[in-house]
């Protein structure tokens, strides 16, 4: 294992990481003797947190390599300032593009661990909370080397604190290595570690955590071919995933897939196991330092631009050309579209997972109070003009569209000083009163059952439905309704223009802009936002839950020729998402294979940053792309299986040309010769 410190790692420019130790305590600790106070070990040991959500989590890059470029998103019409990561096109080594990026966040935290690991036996004072510090250090050396291994292949093991003295001529360590520390990390970890997190604060892993880390690390290895003291990773990831669902059962998971996403749970969700944990109203005491809590846009990744058809949504361009809501945020930053194949692997018949993961019906909002939209300013009437542009039958001109939602508190009621900080709540159907009290709180706003919207809906002003629906069937609808499928063209990506939609009569619309939003990080609940800006929201987004160990439980039991076992775990994910009063024996499996495996990964945890790691893993990249994802195919090679190697770092060694950059042609060697076992 060797020890490595590039200029990258100590002085990233991240605003996370410093360039020596007297920098990284929020106290203005320093100096060797003072770390060795409980104080300021405390304070080093918090920053070993910050990429987390200070970077990984909360900006395009780690998504974008996490889940583009595989069978399950494309990007929104067609764009191409994202085709690096989600179609492999000009996919080379870097410098600040995002893998790029990516690669120095996940690196650079990895000094300070070893420093807190390093230095815990020289602090005197509470040794029984230094020894939880150290462990968590552990935890999270083990899983930024697990994060680089996944993407990055053979990296260089960082065991050591930074130095004055950096090694620029770095060599890579083998699979096997980097596992074996990885493994040893975690399980330190699970063996000091408790059932509660340190000081109760949701953002520390727990021995579940742990657990649960070590049987994703496992999974992940498993797919390299690795094995240890004569057992395959399949085999003790199959172990440990099933002592863990043993020991756990169901009491680390909700019994309705609606509780997993509502919004009352995001903070303190049961089924987390390890969390990036947002802000809570500008002033969360429980909070790590410097985790940039302005950064968090995610959620606006994955939704489009409704102020594209503000003349149904209402949502207009504002003087500086975004377009912001209280009830949806600010929506100028959608990337992330769902292909064909992910909007047809859920059934929606009898899958809930489909509304959870999708949002297709869109109504406006209300904000009672300030100077935004009245109940009555949100209603609008239907004109001829907007039943010709928008394909409503016309039998329906006079009829008025009334909000679904309101986002703002009773204006009897004295405003809080915390910006637009504010529940969103929905206004019943049938109630067109335009009263607060008259307000319902939802689990989640943003998850609307499509197989309750009935002709009666008059709170919807776009509806994009997954069933083919006939033009007689519209006629019914006092609004908008586009079928998904003719969004899609023939090869399986989503229209460019308004020209290539066929189904779309008048070509003024912009409905073609439209696709279904991800709402998996799309929050409405009290104190999510960043006072009074609608483009950031702190919400908690779930990094390991435990639906993910049935998953490695099940994928371990096919990889091992077991089938029915394999079943009998995914049937405990299905049946929570079953719709109440559908046969069992419409969802209920009796066997698996590896399709029926991947395809349940895709339902359960799209867009949780796991997609890629998957199909890496399995072998499944290449495969997948050509059938689901047809651009991307086009331009992926075989060393497209490991991402990049950072440019910036290949800038800062004297030894590039041999380290390589995995394959992608920018230097002599891939570097890679050797490493992967």
């Amino acid at each position: 294992m060797k020890k490595i410190l590039f200029a990258l790692i100590a002085c990233a420019g991240l605003s996370m990481t410093a360039c020596s130790l007297d920098e990284y305590n929020p106290k203005e600790i320093t100096g060797d003797e003072i770390l060795a106070t409980y104080d300021g070990f405390y304070g080093m040991q918090a920053q070993c947190y910050a990429p987390i959500y200070g970077q990984l989590y909360t900006v395009t890059d780690f998504i974008a390599m996490a889940e583009g470029g595989t069978d399950l998103w494309v990007t929104a019409n067609n764009k191409t300032h994202t085709k690096e990561m989600f179609y492999y096109e000009s996919l080379v080594p870097s410098a600040n593009k995002g893998w790029d990026k990516a690669f120095t966040q996940m690196y650079s935290a990895l000094g300070l661990c070893n420093a807190v690991i390093g230095r815990a036996d020289a602090v005197a004072e509470n040794p029984e909370y230094v020894k939880v510090l150290k462990a968590e250090a552990h935890f999270l050396r083990g899983y930024y080397h697990l994060l680089l291994t996944t993407y990055y292949g053979p990296i260089t093991l960082v065991t050591s604190e930074p130095s004055e003295s950096p090694i620029l001529a770095p060599q890579r360590n083998t699979l096997s290595d980097i596992y074996s520390l990885i493994i040893s990390d975690l399980k330190t970890a699970v063996e000091v570690l408790g059932e509660t997190p340190f000081e109760n604060n949701r953002q520390r892993p727990t021995k579940a955590a742990a657990r649960g880390m070590l049987a994703r690390a496992y999974i992940q290895g498993a797919g390299q071919g690795l094995s240890e003291n004569g057992k395959s990773y399949y085999e003790l990831a199959k172990e440990v995933a099933e002592a863990m669902i043993a020991d756990y059962g169901t009491s680390k998971m909700y019994t309705d897939i609606n509780d997993m996403w509502a919004d009352a749970n995001n903070r303190n969700n049961k089924e987390m196991l390890f969390v990036a944990g947002g802000v809570i109203d500008n002033g969360d005491s429980n909070f790590y330092w410097y985790a940039q809590p302005g950064n968090n846009k995610i959620f606006g990744f994955t939704y489009p631009g409704l102020n594209n058809i503000n003349d149904l949504s209402g949502i207009k361009d504002n003087k500086n050309g975004t377009a912001g809501s209280h009830a949806y945020g600010r929506l100028n930053s959608g990337i992330m579209v769902p292909t064909k194949y992910l909007i047809d692997a859920f059934d929606m018949s009898w899958d809930k997972r489909w509304e959870n993961s999708f949002q297709t019906a869109f109504g406006r909002g209300s904000f009672l109070g300030w100077s935004s939209p009245t109940y009555e300013k949100a209603t609008f009437e239907l004109t001829a003009e907007l039943c010709a542009k928008y394909d409503i039958d016309p039998q329906h001109v006079g009829k008025k569209i009334y909000p679904l939602y309101n986002a703002g508190d009773n204006p009897v009621k004295a405003y809080p000083n915390a910006g637009n900080q504010y529940t969103v709540r929905v206004w019943p159907l049938g109630n067109t009163n335009g009263l607060y009290e008259d307000l319902v709180e939802v689990k989640k706003p943003y998850v609307i059952d499509p197989t309750t919207i009935t002709p009666a809906e008059n709170r919807l002003f776009l509806y994009l439905s997954k069933k083919k629906m006939s033009d007689s069937e519209k006629a019914q609808y006092q609004f908008p309704i586009v079928n998904i499928d003719d969004m899609i063209t023939a090869n399986g990506s989503w229209v460019e223009n308004a020209d290539a939609m066929t189904a779309l009569k008048d070509k003024t619309s912009n409905v073609w802009q439209m696709y279904p939003a991800m709402n998996k990080y799309q929050w409405g609940y009290d104190g999510v936002f960043y006072g009074s800006n609608l483009q950031v929201k702190n919400g908690d987004i779930i990094i390991l839950r435990m639906a993910e160990i049935y998953l490695i439980a099940a994928e371990a039991n096919v990889a091992l020729g077991d089938g029915a076992t394999a079943a009998q775990y995914l049937n405990v994910l299905r049946k929570r998402a079953a719709r109440q009063g559908v046969s069992e024996s419409v969802w209920k499996l009796t066997s698996a294979d590896k399709e029926v495996v991947l395809d349940e990964y895709a339902r359960e945890l799209c867009g949780e940053y796991q997609r890629w790691a998957v199909l890496q893993r399995n072998g499944a990249l290449k495969d997948r792309l050509t059938k689901y994802n047809k651009r991307a195919a086009a331009a992926f090679q075989d060393h497209c299986v490991w991402r990049p190697m950072s440019q910036t770092f290949l800038q800062q060694i004297d030894n590039a040309e041999e380290y390589g950059d995995n394959g992608y042609g920018t230097t002599a060697k891939s570097g890679l010769d050797g490493y992967l076992q």
